[in-house]
């Protein structure tokens, strides 16, 4: 059959156009294996002063339980893991669960008759939850590990340091997809690069200088974002990340920097860090997303908040 050179061109836009979409679409996701379990992650430390919040767990290694500093932690009877007032369950586990004999089980009667309760079905298919349930108190509180608790946890944890290091090589590793996305605004994102009218798009950024986010950072489209930063990355007072239309999501953006990390007063920051240096949160200063230094967190009455994970593969389902 032939084809005209007009149906010809519109094919080959189409495809062109077609493998745009893919190209960013299909970025794959920086694989976090079991150093995903954690909201922060670090190798020599992790300090908090009062008001601090972390919404999951923490962990350290392979640096002794001693440089978690600040949290007034209580040994569990497990000798396995600590608990802290500033260490708060991750949105995974506070809420309770709803179970019903529809999910498979003994109970007669369907979840149906569970009404007004907008329940969300797990995963497993064995409970559903909701906002208006609430874990009980043994489950409000988050839980801190160390290397040096010894037992399994210890395996787990160099599992997890490995794996932090393996996802900050990977990260690195990434090939710029656009010329475009190299030294984007010459290393100030915001306004012409990531404001709200030029917001950044899924793809590999590359950065040869520090990154410094001096107004508010626009992220736009369902997809894998990786930000490639050699120096430091430095967000300044007040300055947000915002995730538009709710595409964008922020267990998607992936800040690997090979510098120091530090997110000014009040700043609100989302993703995650995979960071080669340490990381400072300054006064009201907030993440959503996960730490995971190869060094040492400092947290100045700030809140760090885990984006709720697919399921738990370690500790907690041990």
């Amino acid at each position: 059959m032939m084809l005209s050179f007009s149906t010809c061109r519109l094919v080959v836009l189409f495809a062109s156009a077609c493998n745009a979409v893919t190209s960013a679409e299909t970025e794959p996701v920086v694989d976090l294996g079991f150093a995903g379990e954690y909201a922060i992650l670090s190798k020599s430390g992790i300090s908090a002063t009062a008001g601090s919040k972390i919404y999951g767990d923490i962990a350290v290694s392979p640096i002794a339980s001693t440089a978690m500093t600040g949290f007034d932690l209580t040994l569990d009877s497990s000798t396995q893991f600590s608990k802290s007032a500033l260490i708060v369950a991750g949105p995974d586990a506070s809420l309770g669960e709803a179970y019903a004999a529809s999910y498979g089980g003994d109970s007669p009667i369907a979840s149906t008759a569970m009404t007004g309760f907008d329940l969300t079905l797990d995963s497993s298919t064995q409970f559903s939850k909701s906002a208006l349930i609430v874990a009980g108190p043994d489950a409000s509180l988050g839980e801190a590990y160390a290397a040096s608790y010894g037992g399994e946890i210890a395996n787990v944890l160099t599992t997890a340091v490995g794996a932090m290091e393996t996802a900050y090589t990977d990260a690195a590793g990434r090939s710029t997809t656009d010329a475009d996305t190299l030294n984007l605004g010459g290393g100030i994102l915001g306004g012409e690069f990531g404001g709200p009218t030029k917001p950044l798009t899924p793809g590999v950024y590359t950065f040869g200088t520090d990154v410094y986010l001096n107004s508010d950072v626009h992220f736009s489209g369902d997809g894998v974002y990786i930000i490639q930063i050699s120096g430091d990355l430095v967000q300044a007072e007040d300055k947000k990340v915002i995730l538009d239309l709710d595409a964008a999501k922020p267990e998607k953006i992936f800040w690997q920097v090979a510098g120091h990390v530090e997110v000014g007063v009040g700043a609100q920051m989302k993703g995650i860090i995979l960071a080669k240096t340490k990381v400072d949160f300054k006064t009201n200063s907030s993440l959503n997303g996960r730490v995971l230094t190869q060094t040492a967190c400092n947290l100045q009455s700030a809140t760090i908040t885990e984006p709720v994970p697919t399921a738990r593969r370690g500790l907690r389902s041990m």
